[in-house]
């Protein structure tokens, strides 16, 4: 991610809800009070809440920059994946689905500490993220913070162990688990019970 959207670890247009859970990292919202909100409730975070400043309104622009130049145009070159990922062990790379991507299981990302991870949900234009009991696990010194989902629509992840820094066109909703990496929306994000390190 570009250096100022990097220190948050929750970014959205209008609205972040937090009910239990933790935060490390920065909060912020697009838009100022009263459209704009971040709404805490018993989930401490460790970091500056952000709604509607300078500070947050260039990281979300950076985001939108960001989540732009990723975008599939024709040319690209991916690799095409399907299922659920389980079981799979991947090397740096860009890799893509169609369409919605719905993953379970562990996903092995293998590679050193300087390899880039891309992964574009949706390329054909529509397409969510969904992953449920899902793991992502990095080895041979790979970084969560290289690690970066693309996804056309929204993201919900539910009790996963998940890392990497989702750039969503629409809202993200995580419930339970781990969440390793910067979580940046289009929409709202919604956070029930999740420990988030940005």
């Amino acid at each position: 991610p570009p250096p100022a959207a990097s220190k948050f670890a929750v970014l959205a247009n209008a609205a972040v809800t937090g009910t239990g859970g933790s935060i490390i990292g920065d909060v912020g919202t697009f838009l100022a009070p009263p459209t704009g909100s971040v709404t805490l409730t018993s989930c401490p975070i460790t970091g500056t809440v952000h709604v509607g400043d300078g500070v947050a309104t260039q990281a979300f622009n950076d985001f939108l920059s960001t989540y732009a130049a990723l975008a599939p145009k024709p040319g690209d070159v991916s690799t095409t994946l399907t299922g659920t990922l389980a079981g799979v062990t991947l090397s740096p790379g860009v890799y893509c689905f169609d369409a919605a991507a719905t993953l379970t299981g562990v996903l092995t990302l293998n590679g050193p500490s300087n390899g880039i991870w891309i992964f574009k949900i949706g390329t054909s234009g529509t397409g969510a993220l969904t992953g449920t009991n899902f793991s992502v696990v990095m080895a041979g010194g790979g970084q969560a913070s290289n690690v970066t989902w693309w996804v056309a629509e929204a993201a919900t992840m539910t009790t996963s162990a998940f890392q990497g820094n989702i750039l969503a066109g629409a809202g993200i909703t995580l419930t339970g688990g781990t969440f390793n990496g910067n979580a940046s929306s289009k929409a709202d994000v919604t956070i029930t019970g999740t420990a988030v390190t940005g």
